[in-house]
């Protein structure tokens, strides 16, 4: 749960770097991708990661989100839209919400939640999708960049194994 803006805005922007390190890797080709039939798709996967307003609605929070429901047929499309949002509403935490206003409470899935507990499950509900994301993109031949850690390539590209 964060306790400031200033916590949830420091930690998003680190966060929102490493999901638009992914995204900018997504080719328009790979979109199409899935683990299974019926899942979802890469493409859909992304765009699922641009902040849409969902979990954060019922705390008034009002930021520019897209009007689209589907996913684009362009990758770049898709982390254009996904940097502008998360912009839109790292402004708006800071702008419409003060560190007192973390405390106050909305109904989230009928329960009473803090607004910084709210910030907070939104955080890490983006982080779950992002480590769905990188499987997609080791399936669809794509290059993943390291997010808490190197990945393979990464430590190779270092003259070292990597640990497991």
């Amino acid at each position: 749960m964060y306790q400031t803006i200033e916590s949830f805005v420091s930690e998003y922007e680190h966060e929102r770097t490493l999901t638009l390190n992914l995204l900018t890797a997504l080719t328009d080709a790979s979109l199409s991708k899935e683990v299974a039939p019926g899942y979802r798709t890469l493409g859909s996967l992304a765009w699922h990661l641009v902040p849409s307003g969902g979990i954060l609605s019922p705390t008034g929070l009002r930021f520019e989100t897209t009007a689209e429901q589907n996913a684009p047929a362009s990758a770049s499309e898709i982390a254009l839209a996904y940097e502008k949002t998360s912009q839109s509403l790292i402004d708006a935490v800071k702008k419409q919400w003060t560190d007192a206003a973390l405390q106050e409470s909305a109904t989230i899935y009928g329960q009473e939640w803090t607004k910084g507990f709210t910030l907070a499950v939104f955080l890490k509900h983006e982080i779950h999708h992002r480590g769905q994301l990188t499987i997609l993109m080791r399936q669809a031949g794509l290059p993943v960049s390291g997010v808490y850690g190197p990945t393979k390539e990464e430590w190779a590209a270092m003259g070292m194994d990597s640990p497991g």
